[in-house]
């Protein structure tokens, strides 16, 4: 199965670039239609001015937002025009609160939402429910793209991140496509728990799974000599020359991440390279 529906949704000029070469360079490869969603967003907080000024403060960001919308839809279009991709793009107006109703609805009719990453300077605070509306509500797989860096048509190294977890293994399931076309996939463990099912052979069961849908592995097995999960899964990606990262989304509850970062939200932090993750 190819990803044969790509989804990105835009709020900003300032990121939509990375994640549009993106979408484009996998269109190529998957033979895919894109779509792009265009919002701009409505950011104000009406019960908080005085009596009276709600018409007007309305008036004026649903103007702004109609104005970024536009402005958004129209570089996206000059961008996938001239790409020689399918593609079809809207746009609209959403509400901060309200924004993921509309990308989660968009996102269950799509097979894998290229996203830009959400961490960073001239990225909105509307970055990051926009990608938990399509993990959680649209139950699709999401692609966050880093900043720089060229597009990734075909990943031929790739990094899983295995840590036994249900939200990995679906990661895993659903990046079925990339890995099975990979030159090699490196399944990595972190200080695997020495009295889990695994114990005596982590990653193995795993990689045998993979290896029937064709797919070549090795096993990484790495002491947790860092901090932090993120970090040591971000250093060992720049080691082994990953092209792409598989790795479940939010092990913890989202306010114990909130509150306490996690390795789901570190590791978009510092990602230099594109994350595949899914829930």
């Amino acid at each position: 199965m190819a990803f044969k529906s790509l989804l990105t949704v835009l709020t900003s000029l300032s990121d939509a670039d990375p994640a549009l070469r993106q979408i484009i360079a996998l269109a190529g490869a998957q033979d895919a239609h894109v779509e792009a969603l265009c919002l701009g967003v409505d950011r104000s907080q009406t019960g908080y001015y005085y009596a009276g000024a709600n018409a007007m403060i309305l008036q004026e960001t649903l103007t702004r937002a109609n104005a970024e919308a536009a402005e958004v839809l129209a570089h996206a279009s000059d961008i996938l025009g001239k790409s020689g991709a399918r593609w079809s793009a809207d746009d609209g107006v959403a509400q901060l609160a309200d924004i993921g109703r509309h990308v989660a609805h968009r996102a269950r009719f799509s097979d894998l939402v290229v996203l830009p990453r959400p961490y960073g300077d001239n990225h909105g605070t509307e970055a990051e429910p926009i990608i938990e509306a399509a993990l959680f509500e649209g139950h699709a797989p999401v692609l966050i793209v880093p900043d720089q860096g060229e597009p990734v048509a075909a990943p031929r190294n790739i990094m899983v991140a295995w840590n036994q977890s249900v939200e990995a293994m679906r990661a895993i399931r659903r990046a079925l496509p990339f890995l099975a076309a990979a030159e090699l996939v490196r399944i990595v463990v972190i200080d695997p728990p020495s009295h889990g099912p695994e114990r005596s052979d982590p990653g193995g069961l795993l990689a045998q799974m993979l290896a029937r849908h064709g797919v070549t592995c090795e096993i990484d097995v790495l002491s947790k000599t860092m901090n932090r999960v993120s970090d040591a899964l971000n250093r060992h990606a720049v080691d082994t020359s990953a092209d792409m990262v598989v790795m479940g989304a939010y092990g913890h509850s989202r306010f114990r991440e909130a509150i306490l970062g996690g390795a789901t939200r570190n590791m978009l932090e510092q990602a230099r390279l594109p994350v595949f993750m899914a829930h």
